[in-house]
């Protein structure tokens, strides 16, 4: 909470402490927890990159059509509950070439956007599309769109990009050392 947060650095060495934790994760876009992760992190890693709306796009239908999975009633629950998703597929010819959906697993108000497009059909703007009508979805819903991806995965980073979402950040893991943050305080010397 705000008020607590000048403790901030004494409250997370007793709570680690406390737990015994040896390992971290830290979502970036958050400022207290990127300072905290270069103070007591180690061996970082990214584990995915995090992506926000930025965009509006109007993508044209590559001649596909979106089809619910599941129940507006289901994906409304899911919401409702934080659990499940609202999950769609994408139709090319009456065939089923990619499928994606909005997970409800992160903090109200945000959904994660995932998909995944058949691989005889990539390339061919299926997935940009589809993400650009999750968001669609997601806003429909009262849910704010995010996305994450592997830092690896340079398709799905140009097709959220694609879609309008821009990275705001990194999912990072690494080693947790208390002990880097116990040297006593020494004021810096002023540069002159």
């Amino acid at each position: 909470m705000p008020r607590h947060r000048p403790r901030a650095f004494d409250l997370f060495e007793r709570f680690a402490k406390a737990s015994r934790a040896d390992s971290f994760e830290v979502q970036t876009n958050g400022e207290l927890l990127t300072v905290m992760l270069h103070t007591y992190g180690g061996d970082l890693e990214s584990e995915k990159v995090v992506f926000r709306d930025q965009v509006t796009t109007a993508l044209p239908s590559p001649g596909a059509v979106l089809r619910r999975t599941n129940s507006l009633k289901e994906s409304r629950d899911h919401f409702q509950r934080r659990d499940g998703s609202s999950e769609w597929s994408l139709e090319l010819e009456g065939a089923i070439v990619a499928t994606g959906g909005i997970a409800f697993h992160y903090n109200p108000p945000y959904g994660d956007l995932y998909m995944h497009v058949a691989e005889p059909f990539r390339r061919r703007g299926l997935g940009a599309y589809l993400v650009q009508e999750l968001k669609r979805v997601a806003y429909e819903l009262g849910c704010v769109p995010g996305a994450r991806c592997d830092p690896a995965n340079l398709a799905s980073r140009r097709t959220l990009l694609r879609a309008g979402f821009a990275p705001c950040g990194h999912i990072l893991i690494g080693s947790l050392n208390l002990r880097a943050s116990s040297a006593p305080f020494a004021p810096s010397t002023p540069r002159g």
